[in-house]
């Protein structure tokens, strides 16, 4: 690629337990010349999570002083104790190597990302509905019940934001997500191509246009009122 070339940041955002990692995962392996911008944190490694893999664990002393020293695109308090952010270092890296980047962040860091790059492609993960994300963190096995239910009300929150982004998946049969998500991130790449697009290319960009905001809207109403108007509690 061109020495030139400007990286396409795409944001990915989600639930807890929306099975975004997963989405994430399968992406990596189809899609070239995208790099993943691995999150820092001040939490504690869980299960077997790995320095360097699924986040780079930082003592808060060390997360402060690369806020101070401006090393940050974004970061984030996550549940009022945790601090999560990307490093700019993963925007330059991609571009000296002529990659996209993707972000896995949460919706204040993506709001952080749109004001310093509005061009920036923001996606949101949806799960079919409340009920279903709730049976997805109880089967994970992570967390305490009141751990899952602060997940349940954060994520009441956070769908709130669905509008604030480019495109939503709603992930209900994970292999239509993995090749939505895909759809999404080649039909941007062909956007700026500024050629003619291939009859392939073309359905690639049409089954993408699927999943814009405007397109789900219907769809997703369903899913913000099992939110808005969760179950009582079992007895």
């Amino acid at each position: 690629m061109s020495p030139a070339h400007k990286p396409i940041i795409y944001i990915i955002s989600a639930p807890s337990g929306s099975g975004k990692s997963t989405l994430v995962n399968e992406l990596l392996k189809l899609v070239p010349d995208l790099d993943f911008s691995i999150s820092y944190t001040t939490r504690n490694p869980r299960g077997s999570e790995q320095n360097g893999k699924e986040y780079y664990f930082v003592t808060r002393a060390e997360f402060e002083r690369m806020i101070r020293a401006d090393e940050f695109l974004e970061h984030a308090n996550v549940f009022d104790k945790d601090l999560y952010g990307t490093a700019r270092r993963f925007l330059k890296e991609a571009e000296d190597k002529g990659h996209d980047l993707l972000l896995d962040i949460d919706v204040q860091g993506a709001a952080q990302i749109k004001r310093k790059h509005p061009e920036a492609v923001s996606i949101f993960v949806l799960p079919p509905d409340r009920k279903t994300l709730e049976w997805r963190l109880r089967k994970r096995g992570e967390d305490a019940p009141e751990v899952i239910q602060r997940r349940l009300d954060k994520a009441s929150r956070e769908i709130e934001n669905y509008d604030k982004y480019n495109y939503i998946l709603i992930n209900d049969v994970l292999e239509k997500s993995i090749e939505g998500l895909q759809d999404i991130v080649l039909s941007e790449r062909l956007r700026r191509l500024g050629r003619a697009l291939t009859n392939g290319e073309r359905q690639i960009t049409e089954r993408a246009e699927q999943h814009r905001l405007e397109k789900v809207r219907d769809r997703v109403k369903p899913i913000l009122e099992s939110f808005r108007n969760p179950p009582p509690p079992a007895q």
